[in-house]
């Protein structure tokens, strides 16, 4: 761990960034092994920058999709070593991205450490209260989304408050998935009580962002915790006991509710205009990852998106280097889509006959499969793949300015409708319906009646695949049925080769493909959690072998829920 804080520490000093986003054009001067000085507000924003971008770097490069979405089956990778090894469900502590996805996240917890603690410590007189606030705020709403993941993905983190601390001494335990967890959630709630109403700049986060995320968080920690609030001995003992923590799907439905019902976010009116340069922090944005614009200077390391280097399938729509050629919508997700959702599948799979005017202007458009030959093992990742500077004007080699999605106000509107479903077969609530069917209205497909666990499901995968979610919502339904999760890994078809046939006019599955899949293993309780990279486990003795946890000591909470909810 200590060598990525000491990679943060060299790139957060002193660097200068140009951008067309205000809060990017900051000088950031934030070292994470000193104390900082601020001494104006100015400072205090500019150390709040790099929490959009630099720290998520290495996370946004391959995790971002390899983890959320590869491990759940949305993508096919069989040649790409930072994919397949988690669509295969055999990665070790060698596999390639769980040592830069779990650094990232501690950059992201070290960067926001500093700035906490700085301003508390270390801000001058001429510094408002305001500003202070805010980006303590700010700090903790990163900080508390870090742990959410690495509490997700590994059942474990370690939990600090003072950087420089862990720095000096980083052979510690771990600790439990649920205090790592609870640890999120009051961070998020810190977050939720102290944000503005409004962005500070066009990108920051709101405390409508922190409402969002707590409800994606409450959900995860109603399946953890038994019989009300957490208490440190409430822990969930039986993974397939079938029900959640009211408690907290109680707290998940307040939480986006009041995104709902008092913000002005709203959803964007066509479901394509989402994944488009010209609509970076549009209204349905509660959170994005900002990343400098494309140029044909060499940009800062960690400034840039490259996820459109790794989807896009040729020069055509990705300028100059392109690795996702052989990286696929997995046939599972392909043979999910209604045949109906056809606006979600074009703006997200490109596959035979669609046409896409935003790339290949000058030629009047790109057609898939006939602008050019078609890929052999099934349809491209449109999403993310906005063509080249020749079309837009914006993207250079692995750099396109496409911000990334971290939350988006849909996902709010599913997360309420989750939370009023709670541990019923189904729901015919109204307020679950509108937003609901909200969702799947601006997608064009028809309104429902009534929702059940499988339609939210549907939904959620459908509306936010590579986006990096679904292994999240598998993750957050393992807490209390887990069995059910298993088996439904184990029935995915990972690996399928498919190719479209231009006689029945389908997408048909490979002949020989035998399930489960080439090189796939199968799953097992042990599947849902991932390994402790090689790298931190030679550091860290406490991170090998059988890990035992220990408990966070929590002091009082800061805010409570019912003044946060009143």
């Amino acid at each position: 761990m200590k060598s990525k804080l000491i990679l943060i520490i060299a790139l957060a000093g002193g660097m200068s960034l140009v951008s067309c986003e205000d809060f990017l054009e900051q000088e950031n001067t934030t070292n994470l092994n000193q104390e900082t000085f601020f001494d104006s507000d100015a400072a205090i924003t500019a150390a709040t920058a790099p929490l959009y971008n630099y720290v998520w770097s290495s996370f946004n490069e391959k995790a971002y999709y390899s983890m959320g979405d590869g491990r759940a089956n949305n993508i096919t990778a069989q040649y790409s070593d930072y994919i397949y090894p988690y669509t295969n469900l055999n990665e070790t502590s060698l596999a390639a991205g769980l040592d830069d996805a779990w650094g990232a996240f501690y950059s992201v917890v070290a960067q926001a450490n500093n700035t906490i603690n700085n301003i508390k410590n270390h801000a001058s007189a001429n510094v408002s209260e305001t500003a202070k606030t805010q980006g303590m705020a700010e700090a903790r709403f990163m900080r508390g989304t870090a742990y959410w993941y690495l509490a997700s993905l590994w059942g474990l983190a370690i939990i600090y408050e003072n950087t420089a601390d862990l720095v000096n001494n980083y052979v510690v335990p771990a600790n439990n998935r649920v205090d790592v967890m609870e640890f999120a959630i009051r961070d998020l709630e810190y977050a939720a009580k102290y944000l503005s109403d409004t962005p500070a700049q066009s990108g920051r986060v709101t405390k409508y962002s922190a409402f969002g995320m707590l409800s994606r968080v409450y959900l995860s920690m109603a399946g953890l915790t038994e019989n009300g609030e957490y208490n440190g001995s409430n822990v969930a003992t039986d993974p397939n006991r079938g029900t959640r923590n009211t408690y907290y799907l109680d707290l998940a439905q307040k939480a986006a509710l009041k995104v709902t019902g008092t913000s002005s976010y709203g959803l964007m009116d066509n479901y394509g205009d989402l994944f488009t340069y010209a609509n970076n922090n549009c209204k349905e944005a509660l959170f994005q990852l900002q990343w400098l614009a494309g140029s044909k200077d060499v940009l800062p390391w960690g400034s840039m998106q490259s996820i459109t280097t790794f989807f896009g399938w040729s020069t055509m729509v990705t300028d100059a280097t392109n690795w996702g050629g052989a990286t696929y919508c997995s046939w599972d997700l392909w043979d999910e889509y209604d045949p109906k959702d056809v606006i979600r599948r074009h703006y997200t799979v490109a596959s035979y006959g669609e046409f896409y005017p935003d790339m290949n202007v000058r030629g009047g458009g790109y057609t898939y499969g006939i602008t050019e030959n078609r890929g052999s093992q099934g349809a491209n990742i449109k999403k993310y793949v906005i063509g080249t500077n020749a079309d837009n004007g914006v993207s250079y080699q692995q750099s396109s300015g496409l911000n990334t999605h971290m939350l988006r106000l849909a996902e709010v509107y599913l997360n309420l409708a989750e939370a009023i479903l709670g541990n019923n077969a189904s729901t015919n609530d109204e307020t679950a319906l509108f937003f609901f069917n909200k969702v799947r209205t601006r997608a064009g497909m028809p309104s429902k009646t009534s929702i059940t666990f499988e339609d939210l499901r549907y939904e959620r995968r459908i509306e936010l695949a590579f986006e990096g979610q679904y292994w999240y919502d598998l993750i957050r339904r393992s807490y209390y049925k887990q069995q059910e999760v298993v088996n439904y890994m184990n029935n995915q078809n990972r690996n399928a080769s498919y190719d479209y046939n231009e006689t029945t006019g389908v997408y048909e599955i490979s002949e020989d493909y035998v399930a489960p899949g080439t090189g796939v293993a199968t799953a097992t309780a042990n599947s849902l959690t991932l390994p402790v990279s090689d790298v931190d486990q030679n550091k860290n003795h406490y991170l090998r072998g059988n890990i035992e946890t220990v408990p966070y000591s929590f002091g009082e909470r800061e805010v409570s829920t019912a003044d946060l909810y009143k």
